[in-house]
């Protein structure tokens, strides 16, 4: 992970979808700009709508000259538990939208992801009781201030290991 280049977070554009669980690669980038130390690495927020994501970044790739190997891609994960994440690479799209669509537009999945799970937390009106959860009943809302302040916490531990992983 240390040649990462380009740190894409993905999310809706528009004001209506601020702060819903979709956008928590736009909160990603929000607080890794006034983190990162490293200021050669470009940090993006997609312009388009999340099923069109692989559009997005592939101009990205080809106006900065960057491999896909080379770019992280932050996006919300509903099979992760609230206040978890996981870096990976390589891996499918698991049926989120935008990383399918970047994966159909580049034609590889060999690109870094780091997954902030959005499975919401037990006791909260999104409680699941042993059923599968329909995914836009949950990516569309937004967060609640406790939840907020979790996601926060989890995005700031998220980008410590980040940094860690890039000074290498």
């Amino acid at each position: 992970m240390d040649k990462i280049k380009l740190i894409v977070g993905l999310g809706n554009p528009g004001k209506e979808y601020e702060r819903t669980r979709h956008n928590v690669g736009f909160l990603f980038i929000d607080i890794l700009e006034s983190n990162l130390k490293n200021k050669k690495i470009i940090l993006a927020k997609t312009q388009t709508f999340m099923n069109k994501s692989g559009t997005a970044v592939l101009a990205l790739i080809k106006s900065h000259k960057i491999k896909p190997e080379n770019v992280l891609v932050v996006h919300d994960d509903i099979d992760i538990s609230w206040g978890k994440f996981k870096f990976s690479f390589g891996r499918s799209s698991a049926g989120h939208k935008g990383v399918e669509s970047i994966i159909k537009t580049l034609k590889t999945k060999n690109f870094w992801r780091l997954r902030i799970g959005i499975h919401p937390i037990q006791n909260t009106k999104y409680k699941i009781q042993n059923t599968k959860i329909k995914a836009d009943k949950i990516i569309l809302k937004k967060f609640t201030p406790t939840e907020l302040n979790v996601l926060n916490k989890t995005i700031k531990k998220a980008v410590s290991e980040l940094e860690t992983a890039l000074s290498y």
